[in-house]
C-alpha cells in the first residue's frame, strides 16, 4: 500500500508553542491508532504503517496550530464506525483538539462506498428533475396515526416531494410504530395516485426491539419508501449497514439529534461541514438534515454553507448527497433559502406548516411556487 492510499485528517490543536503542538500531534497519531507509548511501539509494519504519521504542522493563523496526520486504511478496514474511531476516537475526549478536515483517499473511498442513491437517485425517485425538494415533517408527537396520515395526504396533494416523519415519533402508545406506518404509507400512496405525484415516505427508525436494521426492513414492508436514522444515537454503522444491504434498497435520511456537542465549540469537536456533510456521506446517508441559519439553533450562514458544500462536493467520498436544512424554515423564507442553497437541496418544513391547518396543502403549493420563481 502506498502513501497515496492513506487517509488524512486535519486537526486544530491548541498549544502555546510549536514544540507543544508537535508533541500533542504525535500524541494524537499514537492515540488514534496503537494507543501505546512510542517507546513500546513494535518496529516494522506497526511502526511504519499503522501508527499515524504527522505530515504537516504549523500555525493556523488563529493562535492555534494545524496538524495533518495520515493513517493506514487498514486501521479502519471496511467499517465506517472504525474509520470514525480512528479519525477522532480517544482524542475527542481531550481538550483543545478539533477536526477541521478529512481526506478519505482512494482506498477508503473504494472500501466504504457511501450513499446508494445520492442526489441523482433521489431526483429519479421523486420525479423532480430540477429545483429544491420540499419535505413537510409530519408531527407533533402525541398525534394519532389517522391524524398524521391526514397531514401527509394533504401535503402530497399540495406537491410535496418527501413526507418525513418527525424524529420524535417512535413506538409510542399514541401512535404505535406499525399502526402509524400503515396509516401514513396508505395515505401517501393514495394521495400520490390521486395527484400523479411520486412523493417518498421517510419513516423514523429508532431501533424498537433492539434491532434498527430489522425495524428498517419492517418499515419497508409496511410501505415506507425511505427511512430516517439518527446516527448520534443509533451509530454510523446502522447507516452503513442499511446503505450496503442489497435487500433494503431505500434512501436514508440522517438526523442530527444528539450530535450538537460535537460542533458547537470552535476549540474542540468536529467542524460543521465534516459532521453533517463528509461523515454522513461516508456512512451512506442520501439526505443529511442540519439546523438552518436563522432558526432556533444558532448555526451561522457560513456554517450552513459549509455543510451544503460538503454534502454536494464532486470530490467528496461517494456520490454527492442532498443537504437538508430545517428548523425555522417557512414558506415566507423559501425564496431566500433557494437563493442561498441553490437547487440540490431538501427543504424541511414542519411547525410553521401546521399553522395552515386544513389548508396545509395550499401552503406546500405556495412554497413550490416560491422556490420555482427563484430557481427558474
Amino acid at each position: 500500500m502506498t502513501a497515496d492510499d492513506r487517509f488524512r485528517v486535519t486537526y486544530r490543536i491548541a498549544a502555546v508553542a510549536e514544540a507543544e503542538a508537535r508533541e500533542r500531534a504525535r500524541g494524537i497519531a499514537l492515540e488514534q491508532t496503537v494507543e501505546i507509548p512510542d517507546d513500546v511501539v513494535p518496529d516494522g509494519f506497526i511502526r511504519d504503517e499503522i501508527v499515524g504519521r504527522v505530515e504537516h504542522l504549523g500555525p493556523d493563523g488563529t493562535g492555534a496550530f494545524e496538524a495533518v496526520i495520515s493513517y493506514s486504511p487498514d486501521s479502519a478496514g471496511r467499517e465506517v464506525v472504525q474509520f470514525v474511531n480512528v479519525v477522532f476516537g480517544n482524542s475527542s475526549i481531550q481538550s483543545g483538539i478539533r477536526v477541521t478536515g478529512i481526506d478519505t483517499g482512494p482506498e477508503i473511498t473504494r472500501r466504504i462506498p457511501g450513499a446508494r442513491f445520492g442526489i441523482a437517485g433521489l431526483r429519479r425517485m421523486t420525479s423532480r428533475a430540477q429545483g429544491g425538494l420540499i419535505a413537510p415533517v409530519i408531527k407533533p408527537q402525541g398525534s394519532t396515526p389517522a391524524g398524521l396520515a391526514r397531514i401527509a395526504a394533504r401535503c402530497v396533494e399540495g406537491g410535496a416531494d418527501i413526507i418525513k416523519e418527525d424524529h420524535g415519533l417512535a413506538d409510542q402508545p399514541m401512535a404505535p410504530f406499525e399502526d402509524r406506518l400503515r396509516a401514513v404509507a396508505d395515505a401517501v400512496g393514495d394521495a400520490n395516485a390521486r395527484s400523479g405525484g411520486s412523493a417518498l415516505y421517510i419513516a423514523n427508525v429508532t431501533g424498537g426491539g433492539g434491532d434498527p436494521i430489522a425495524q428498517a426492513h419492517r418499515a419497508k414492508e409496511l410501505g415506507a419508501t425511505g427511512v430516517l436514522v439518527m446516527p448520534g444515537l443509533l451509530g454510523f454503522q446502522t447507516v452503513q449497514a442499511l446503505a450496503e444491504d442489497p435487500g433494503f434498497g431505500l434512501p436514508i435520511m440522517t438526523h442530527p439529534s444528539f450530535t450538537g456537542a460535537f460542533v458547537l465549540s470552535p476549540d474542540f469537536g468536529i467542524a460543521h461541514g465534516l459532521m453533517y456533510g463528509t461523515l454522513q456521506r461516508i456512512a451512506g446517508s442520501d439526505i443529511s438534515v442540519f439546523p438552518n441559519v436563522g432558526g432556533r439553533f444558532g448555526f451561522s450562514e457560513a456554517e450552513c454553507r459549509s455543510i451544503a458544500a460538503a454534502c454536494r462536493a464532486a470530490d467528496g467520498p461517494g456520490v454527492p448527497i442532498m443537504p437538508s436544512p430545517g428548523g425555522g424554515m417557512s414558506v415566507e423564507r423559501a425564496g431566500e433559502m433557494a437563493a442561498m442553497y441553490g437547487q440540490d437541496v431538501v427543504y424541511l418544513i414542519g411547525g410553521s406548516l401546521l399553522r395552515h391547518g386544513e389548508r396545509i396543502g395550499e401552503a406546500v403549493g405556495a412554497m413550490r411556487r416560491a422556490l420555482d420563481a427563484v430557481e427558474a
